[in-house]
């Protein structure tokens, strides 16, 4: 390829290359031809070979080598080489490379240069790539064209300044009067700059926010002449006048505004003028809005404003566009615990909003869990638990734990609290948190005169689903703790053969974990004590497991088994649950002899009880394992027990 070759045809060459090894081979040509002009004297193609290498560099192959012409082009007093060599400063340098230094002397001569263009060129390099150590070196350069007459360069300077205050924040002060007097400019691209600038000042700085609150008045002036301007075909955006603008005006009163009740007051008109005239059928007026309505939120604004806001909110979740729906749940998401009232308005349409196929669903569900309260938890609940059987499966456990904590607060009977759980674990039991199963055991039993409803109720869901762990282990342990509810007719009869049945299945299935097989293989147990006729069935499933691979299922299984041969007599006392978990303490120890301290503990304790039925049986086991025992001491603190 020829040297001389323009940037089109070596475009066109690349684009035309068949595999990348032939484009490679194109580029290596090239670059070869390129750096064998750069070192050439008197090269009139400079600017010509350095866009050719730009383009080199875009598409991602190195061209590093080309960093000194640039400096060298941005020093030339030809504006043509001046403009593509800041061009490649800006695409081939950045502030931690050295070279980047040497380009800083040039950027001083060039923003007191006579041209503007050249000057642009100057100030939009250092806004791009500017060093922490070039900012402070120029930025007196950039106060004093804060200043210019010139409203093109004053634009440009006072986003260069931004970037400046990004970078060293104490330079901040140097800017603030400029930065005041520019709003009283005309000119939209100054105003907008000024904006920003007084933006980023007030954020980085409590006492440049205090400085500029005193100009509330002014913004609120700058906007209104915004707000009530006649067509103006420079600025107007589909029938509003420059929401670019705008939207910079609003965050800064936001920003002026917070934690402030002058500045607010200052504000309050204006932002209801804003809201109630500005147009909602088109995106520009949305966005416009949406800045309104975060603005109010924020700051100290009037209670029918508040709920102005918020209605604006509602009928952007009407709106067809998904971004804005997205937006208005985010928004309202954030104020529902402080208007709670004005955001319950708009329930209908929010639960609506659970419908969504998109990424708006998540919000939806946050936004519908927040609106549950005590008078529409009944309403709610019903949308919630429709919403979670058919959920995406990302959601299932934010859905099922948000159900369990809005039943916790607002349940209005003990019934309904229990239904709404067991519907949860019955549609999603594989989702829920551990604390899930304790939690419900809990309230099961503090709910005495629901045990044989909830026995039944878990017993045909048993029956029909061993899937849900969470589910079953729940059914289980009400089965072993409740079963002669299940076996007595109050409710429904149920035989005992058809009991042990769903017990034996949940033991063998391969989706039953080892807790699972756990929480069965008690309940199995406990029925000995409640079923008369097939006592030798339960203890043939108990045996079995005495030689489980599992470890934990081994133990319970060695233990029970025990309890059936030598504390059989225990066994019967179990049907009271106290009664159960005292023998379920006396059994561990007599298969553990490190539990020594375990049992005359629990003894102390059975002496100090007022359970008299409960204490002498209990004792009675009690001496019997440690009489056992060979021990030396435990024999000479038996006796002394005695």
């Amino acid at each position: 390829m020829s040297p001389s070759v323009p940037l089109q045809e070596m475009i066109r060459a690349i684009r035309s290359a068949r595999t990348q090894c032939e484009e490679r081979g194109v580029i290596q040509r090239e670059c070869a031809a390129i750096r064998a002009q750069f070192r050439q004297a008197d090269n009139g193609g400079r600017s010509h070979n350095l866009a050719k290498l730009l383009y080199v560099h875009m598409l991602g192959y190195p061209a590093h080598f080309g960093q000194m012409e640039c400096v060298r082009m941005i020093a030339s007093s030809r504006y043509s080489e001046k403009r593509v060599g800041y061009l490649g400063a800006m695409m081939l340098l950045d502030e931690k490379q050295d070279a980047s230094l040497l380009i800083t002397n040039s950027i001083k001569n060039d923003l007191s240069h006579s041209n503007q263009y050249v000057q642009s060129l100057a100030l939009c390099t250092l806004a791009c790539m500017g060093s922490a150590e070039m900012c402070r070196d120029l930025a007196p350069e950039i106060d004093r064209l804060l200043r210019a007459s010139n409203s093109y360069i004053k634009k440009k300077a006072a986003l260069c300044a931004v970037h400046i205050v990004r970078k060293v924040h104490e330079l901040g002060e140097l800017f603030a009067p400029a930065a005041r007097s520019l709003l009283s400019e005309k000119n939209h691209g100054v105003l907008h700059g000024a904006v920003v600038l007084i933006t980023e000042l007030c954020e980085r700085s409590s006492e440049s926010l205090e400085r500029f609150r005193k100009t509330v008045p002014d913004l609120v002036q700058i906007m209104k002449g915004l707000v009530i301007s006649g067509y103006s075909p420079e600025h107007d955006v589909a029938g509003i006048s420059d929401p670019f603008l705008q939207v910079r005006l609003l965050r800064l009163l936001r920003i002026l505004g917070r934690n402030n009740e002058t500045a607010s007051d200052a504000m309050n008109d204006l932002l209801a003028q804003v809201a109630t005239n500005t147009d909602s059928t088109k995106t520009v007026g949305n966005a416009v809005l949406y800045e309104t309505v975060l603005t109010v939120l924020d700051i100290k604004s009037e209670s029918g404003l508040r709920v102005l806001a918020v209605n604006i909110l509602g009928r952007f979740l009407l709106n067809n566009d998904r971004n804005i729906r997205y937006i208005a749940m985010t928004s309202l998401q954030k104020i529902v615990g402080t208007d709670h009232n004005a955001v319950q308005r708009h329930r209908g349409t929010i639960v609506d909003c659970l419908k969504d196929q998109d990424a708006s669903v998540n919000r939806a569900l946050d936004l519908s869990l927040a609106l549950v309260s005590a008078s529409n938890i009944r309403s709610m609940m019903k949308e919630l638990l429709l919403f979670l059987s058919s959920c995406p499966p990302e959601l299932r456990s934010q859905a099922a734990n948000g159900i369990f904590t809005a039943a916790e607060r607002y349940a209005p009977s003990k019934r309904w609290h229990i239904d709404t759980i067991l519907h949860v674990l019955i549609t999603a039991g594989g989702d829920v948190r551990d604390e899930t199963v304790p939690n419900l055991i809990q309230l099961i039993t503090n709910t005495s005169e629901l045990h044989c409803y909830t026995v039944h109720k878990l017993y045909r869901a048993l029956l029909s689903d061993i899937s849900q762990q969470s589910l079953v282990q729940v059914a289980c342990w009400c089965i072993g703790e409740y079963g002669d509810l299940l076996l007595r007719g109050d409710c429904q009869e149920v035989c005992e053969d058809d009991v042990l049945d769903a017990l034996e299945t949940v033991l063998q299935s391969h989706m039953s974990s080892t807790a699972t097989r756990g929480f069965a293989l008690t309940a199995t147990m406990k029925l000995s004590t409640r079923i008369t006729d097939n006592v030798d069935r339960i203890r043939s499933i108990v045996s079995i497991y005495g030689s489980c691979i599992d470890l934990e299922l081994q133990q319970r299984a060695v233990e029970y088994n025990a309890l059936f041969k030598k504390y059989d007599h225990m066994r019967y006392a179990k049907k009271d649950s106290t009664h159960f978990c005292c023998c379920g303490v006396i059994l561990f120890c007599s298969v553990n002899s490190f539990a020594f301290n375990v049992i005359l503990g629990f003894m102390l304790l059975l002496l100090h009880s007022d359970n008299q039925c409960l204490k002498s049986p209990c004792l009675s086991s009690c001496m019997q394992i440690l009489s056992n025992l060979q021990h030396l001491k435990i024999k000479m603190l038996c006796c002394l027990v005695t």
